[in-house]
C-alpha cells in the first residue's frame, strides 16, 4: 500500500525548498501536479525525473478514484504551484477519500505565503485567521466582509492585481480604516512589502497600478475602538464649526474614530446639506 504526501514547494524562489520535500519528489512513483509545466520547470531545476500527471481544481474529483488505484501499489505525491497544498489549491477531496480508505497520508511542510507575510507584516500574529479570496460580487464581497467585521484576530486574504482596487475599497467601506500590509510578489524579485492602512493602500495602488500577487495582512478590530454614530456627528459638526476643510476633517477623524475616511465625508456633506436647506 503506497503513501501519500503533500509537498510544499517555493512561493517563488526556488531556494525556498527542504531537502526532505526534494528527497521526497525524488522517491516517490508519482506527482500529482496543479499546473505540470509550473512544476516540471522546479524538477528540472533540482535534475529530479519523477513521472508527472496533471491534479487540478477542474479534474480533481474525476481524479480521486484514478488517484486511489495508483496509492494501492504506489507513493503519490501532491504538489500545487507554489506553496503548501490544499491552501486556496486542489487535494481536499483526494485527502479525504485517501484517510477514509485508510491509506498513510503525510505532510511535507516548507513554504506558505500567508504565513510569510504574516511574519514580515508588522501586525500581532498571537491569533490571526485566514479569509483567502474575498468573493467575486460586489453584494456578496460586503455581506462576507460585514459578517467578519467584529473579528480581532489579525486577518489574512489573497488578491490578484485585477481585484485589488476593489477588495480594498470593500474593506475600507465596511471595516473602517484598518491598518494593513499588502506583500507583494514575496520571495521573488520584484517583492514589495506596503506597511501603511487601507485608505493609505488604497491611493497608493491608484496611482502605482497593482501587478503580481498578493497577501493581505489586515488588522482585526480593536474592541470599543469604534467611535459610535454620535461621537462622529458630534466632532464633525465641531470640526465644521472651527471651519475645517471636509477633506482634512474626514481624514482627522478617520484616523482616530475606526471609520473610513469615505463614510465620514459622506456624513459631513449631508450635514453640510441639511444645514443649507434648513437655512433655505
Amino acid at each position: 500500500m503506497g503513501i501519500l504526501y503533500f509537498v510544499s514547494t517555493p512561493i517563488g524562489n526556488l531556494e525556498d525548498i527542504t531537502l526532505r520535500a526534494l528527497r521526497t519528489l525524488r522517491e516517490v512513483d508519482i506527482i500529482a501536479a496543479e499546473d505540470t509545466r509550473v512544476t516540471r520547470a522546479l524538477l528540472s531545476h533540482y535534475d529530479i525525473h519523477t513521472k508527472l500527471i496533471s491534479h487540478h481544481n477542474a479534474n480533481e474529483k474525476l481524479m480521486v478514484e484514478k488517484m486511489l488505484e495508483i496509492l494501492a501499489n504506489q507513493d503519490v505525491a501532491v504538489v500545487s504551484d507554489a506553496g503548501t497544498p490544499l491552501i486556496n489549491d486542489p487535494g481536499f477531496p483526494l485527502l479525504n477519500a485517501a484517510l477514509e480508505a485508510g491509506y498513510t497520508v503525510v505532510p511535507i511542510p516548507g513554504a506558505s505565503s500567508p504565513i510569510t507575510a504574516l511574519s514580515v507584516s508588522g501586525l500581532p500574529v498571537d491569533e490571526f485567521t485566514y479569509l483567502g479570496y474575498l468573493p467575486h460580487k460586489q453584494g456578496e464581497r460586503l455581506t462576507y466582509l460585514k459578517q467578519k467585521s467584529e473579528m480581532t484576530s489579525t486577518l489574512l486574504l489573497f488578491s490578484t492585481p485585477h481585484r485589488l482596487l476593489d477588495d480594498l475599497d470593500a474593506m475600507l467601506t465596511v471595516w473602517g480604516n484598518r491598518r494593513i500590509a499588502v506583500c507583494r510578489e514575496m520571495t521573488k524579485k520584484f517583492e514589495e512589502i506596503l506597511r501603511t492602512d487601507l485608505q493609505g493602500a488604497l491611493d497608493h495602488f491608484h496611482t502605482n497600478p497593482p501587478l503580481g500577487e498578493f497577501v493581505l495582512v489586515v488588522h482585526g478590530t480593536e474592541i470599543s475602538t469604534r467611535w459610535d454614530q454620535n461621537t462622529v456627528e458630534s466632532t464633525i459638526a465641531q470640526g465644521i464649526k472651527e471651519g475645517t476643510k471636509s477633506s482634512d476633517l474626514a481624514s482627522e477623524i478617520a484616523q482616530k474614530s475606526g471609520w473610513s475616511k469615505k463614510e465620514i465625508y459622506r456624513l459631513i456633506e449631508s450635514r453640510k446639506t441639511r444645514k443649507q436647506n434648513e437655512s433655505g
